[in-house]
């Protein structure tokens, strides 16, 4: 007699569950965007005042996706 399995779990032909929990994209996203926060939000504290920290970041995002 086989035992009933939990209507909230969908199994591939394997058996393995293929489905990701909420957090795990709600977390990562939130500490990137977290992190970016606080990379740009930080007025007080620039080395040269024409500059900002979130244009360098984008700059280099840009560079890096250009290759």
């Amino acid at each position: 007699m086989s035992a009933p399995t939990h209507p909230g779990i969908r199994t591939t032909t394997t058996g393995v569950d293929t489905r990701l929990p909420w957090w795990a994209l709600v977390l990562p996203a939130a500490a990137f965007l977290a992190l970016l926060v606080l990379m740009t939000g930080s007025d007080g504290a620039q080395a040269t005042p024409g500059e900002l920290a979130g244009g360098r970041v984008l700059e280099h995002l840009w560079q890096t996706l250009a290759l």
